[in-house]
């Protein structure tokens, strides 16, 4: 079939519904009505003569071709990004769509100077528009490889050969426990090594071959991928941890955590900004240098 505007406007209206994973979910972001919704989709599966979820009272399920359909618009989707990029490049203006996944819980971090590098986009490239999400490092990478994203920020123990990566600054995470831990009364002159090691921790799963513990895991010992998580289960008071200090030492948290002591596991996280190789869009460039400019003028200020 020979794919005409209106088809566009379709998958983009049916890529809506998949990522919310419904109408109801998809109208805020599409500003449209649950009923104008379902027709745009009516009107697709007649166009294609499949079709393409089930929706109702049941909920919402793709089917198997319409799982097929949704990547198939993906694909057409980024390709036209991609040829609008390269059009607006001819006329040498920074516009487009710029695609950023970041690690969960930098907010907290006046290291992290995303927010500064936002400001400046917006004020002085405001054609450009930042599309930002909070990922898994793993996500981050992949996102990056199959170009569904631009630019990714955090700390990545595994490296892919198709990236290129760049320092923007470090992230000091520290062994805390909570209240109810039994560490937590205890004074820094009662807690040992032996003792920190003895409680069972809970782990970021995606540390890997930079950043290896002193000690052997036990049974007890918990893996979690989200920074969220990890403080969620140290607050439990049933395990410690490895936190950001910026995050356990900030204002909601005072007197909930405690640092404790031992120190041969804290950890200097790299914090990198990830591209892909070869040539980039020109606002992916901008972005990115941005970033780098931003972050290196931080750190001589704060020497």
């Amino acid at each position: 079939m020979k794919i005409s505007g209106s088809d566009l406007h379709l998958f983009k209206v049916f890529d809506s519904v998949v990522r919310n994973n419904g109408l109801s979910a998809a109208q805020v972001e599409l500003s449209l009505s649950q009923p104008t919704i379902s027709n745009h989709l009516t009107a697709l599966e007649q166009r294609l003569g499949v079709k393409l979820c089930e929706r109702g009272r049941r909920g919402f399920a793709l089917t198997d071709k319409g799982r097929v359909v949704h990547e198939i618009g993906l694909e057409v989707l980024a390709g036209l990004e991609a040829q609008s990029r390269r059009l607006s490049q001819l006329r040498g203006a920074l516009t487009g769509i710029v695609r950023v996944g970041i690690v969960d819980c930098v907010a907290s971090d006046a290291n992290c100077r995303l927010s500064s590098v936002l400001a400046r986009v917006a004020r002085d490239a405001p054609m450009i528009e930042i599309e930002l999400g909070i990922m898994r490092p793993g996500d981050i990478s992949a996102g990056l490889a199959k170009s569904s994203l631009d630019i990714g920020i955090g700390g990545f123990d595994s490296r892919l050969g198709v990236l290129n990566y760049a320092l923007l600054y470090e992230e000091e995470n520290l062994l805390y426990c909570a209240q109810g831990n039994p560490l937590f009364g205890l004074s820094d002159s009662d807690i040992d090594r032996d003792l920190s090691y003895a409680q069972p921790w809970v782990h970021r799963g995606y540390w890997g071959g930079r950043r290896q513990l002193s000690f052997q895991r036990i049974d007890a010992d918990r893996i979690v991928y989200d920074i969220e998580a990890q403080l969620l289960m140290i607050l439990s008071g049933a395990y410690v941890g490895l936190l950001p200090r910026h995050l356990a030492e900030s204002a909601p948290y005072a007197g909930r955590l405690r640092r404790l002591p031992v120190q041969d596991d804290d950890y200097m996280a790299k914090i990198e900004v990830a591209t892909r190789g070869g040539k980039l869009a020109k606002s992916i460039t901008y972005v990115r240098d941005l970033l780098a400019t931003e972050h290196e003028q931080h750190l001589q200020q704060s020497i």
